[in-house]
């Protein structure tokens, strides 16, 4: 499977999987409509278009669908197009733009020096 990239219609889908573990699609569609209002054949456009992807595997009877990824390697995915997209991939370009615009206590920068004394090194890439 190659890198899935998933829009946020595609996103509202997969929120209920990761959440539910199996859903019918008709359930999905039930649930979809009642919080964002999309009609039954909108939802099952959204979920054929992830079963396309590799996101979702459909099971039958009962048309029944299952994450076929995980919720952590979508943010991964996606956290990692956002740094390419927006700070030419740099993880310190988006921490200093981002920190620059934020009120941290001292709690929040204490965690974030625990999180960062515990990354090991590394290796310096040539290009």
């Amino acid at each position: 499977m190659g890198e899935i990239r998933l829009h946020e219609g595609e996103l509202n889908v997969m929120e209920l999987l990761w959440s539910n573990k199996v859903l019918a699609a008709r359930d999905i569609a039930k649930i979809i409509k009642e919080y964002i209002g999309w009609e039954k054949n909108t939802t099952y456009t959204v979920i054929k278009r992830l079963i396309n992807k590799g996101a979702i595997i459909r099971e039958e009877p009962g048309f029944i669908c299952k994450a076929n990824v995980s919720k952590r390697k979508i943010q991964n995915i996606e956290t990692q197009a956002l740094l390419n997209q927006m700070y030419n991939g740099s993880i310190s370009n988006f921490i200093t733009a981002y920190l620059a615009e934020q009120k941290l206590s001292a709690s929040d920068i204490a965690e974030l020096k625990k999180i960062i004394s515990k990354q090991p090194p590394q290796q310096a890439r040539y290009r």
